[in-house]
């Protein structure tokens, strides 16, 4: 067979809601009768998982006639070794794009859409029926790629954890974070419900909510918790039905992909004798990283773009450097 390279094509996969399912269940008899027993449309999660089987043998198809292709699974990333000279193709969401990015080091990401009609697919500019044309154009270095700056968490104890969307540094559980934030000469001990450190391309994801609702919540309580002497004025406002203004919650947080700064939000900080919460949001560049170092006894974790199975501990006596990794994604247009 003459093929284009002898390098590997790295084919990354996820499984559907339907096999999640059956792993759950056993069998998809079972997966059925819990759906249905639910309320749910049983049949929507056998289109789907149809669907992307499909795309997944033609894509193995097309590509074992371009290169070596081996299939990975998602839940394997964290212990694959890529090549440096792979090409990379992920065939699903978008999350799986940037599940994918933080393991490499600089091989190009062809982001496939196995379902239009069911996936936007911001990441996934690619159909199935496009790879015969994109990956030799690939392989051949003759296809416009797009550079992703990535975070990096550093420990004290050499363990590191990359992100391309965000880095969370908190609780494990629904309790509150205590730890002492460092931003430039700045410095404060906060109980809050974590940190998170957002990259331009996770500008329109968590960084947006966290935003967005820090706007909101300004503007809605600008109105509400008013002084007792401007109580009467808004009772008055009340009774003659005087609309409140409408909030502007339309926030604009997009910052470049590939932007040389990186931005941290501190969720929910409250202030106490003993932790403050004016170092909450802030910029962080290679110049100056921000540094946290951890005073909780246990359940402390810092996880990336949402894998929270993957995870580092962070707890009394960890130390952490957050700053910009020194290698960057390149995803394929």
């Amino acid at each position: 067979m003459n093929r284009l390279t002898d390098n590997k094509i790295v084919l990354v996969t996820r499984p559907t809601r339907l096999a999640e399912l059956v792993v759950r269940f056993n069998t998809v008899s079972q997966a059925r009768f819990y759906i249905e027993h639910q309320g749910a449309d049983f049949l929507d999660y056998q289109r789907e998982d149809e669907t992307y089987h499909h795309a997944l043998v033609e894509a193995q198809t097309v590509l074992a006639e371009l290169g070596r292709v081996q299939t990975v699974d998602r839940a394997f990333l964290p212990n694959f070794v890529f090549a440096p000279d792979d090409t990379v193709v992920t065939l699903g969401q978008d999350g799986l794009v940037a599940n994918t990015l933080k393991y490499l080091d600089g091989q190009p990401v062809v982001g496939v859409n196995p379902d239009p009609a069911r996936w936007d697919g911001k990441l996934l500019p690619f159909k199935v029926c496009d790879l015969t044309k994109v990956i030799p154009e690939v392989l051949a270095h003759g296809r416009h790629t797009k550079t992703v700056t990535m975070a990096k968490a550093t420990l004290n104890n050499g363990q590191t954890m990359y992100a391309v969307n965000d880095l969370f540094i908190g609780p494990r559980t629904h309790s509150s974070a205590r730890y002492v934030i460092q931003s430039g000469k700045a410095s404060e001990t906060h109980s809050s419900s974590g940190v998170i450190v957002s990259t331009g391309m996770g500008s329109t994801g968590w960084f947006k909510s966290l935003m967005t609702g820090a706007a909101a919540i300004s503007q809605s309580a600008a109105s509400v918790l008013v002084r007792p002497e401007t109580e009467n004025m808004m009772a008055t406002r009340r009774q003659t039905s005087v609309q409140p203004p409408r909030l502007q919650t339309n926030v604009r947080t997009e910052f470049a992909w590939d932007a040389n700064y990186l931005f941290f939000t501190v969720r929910e900080p409250f202030p106490t004798m003993t932790t403050g919460a004016s170092l909450v949001f802030g910029r962080v560049t290679s110049e100056s990283p921000l540094r946290l170092q951890s005073l909780m006894a246990e359940n402390g974790v810092i996880f990336s773009d949402g894998i929270e199975k993957d995870f580092l501990e962070f707890n009394s006596g960890a130390q952490a450097v957050i700053g910009l990794a020194e290698r960057k994604g390149l995803l394929v247009e």
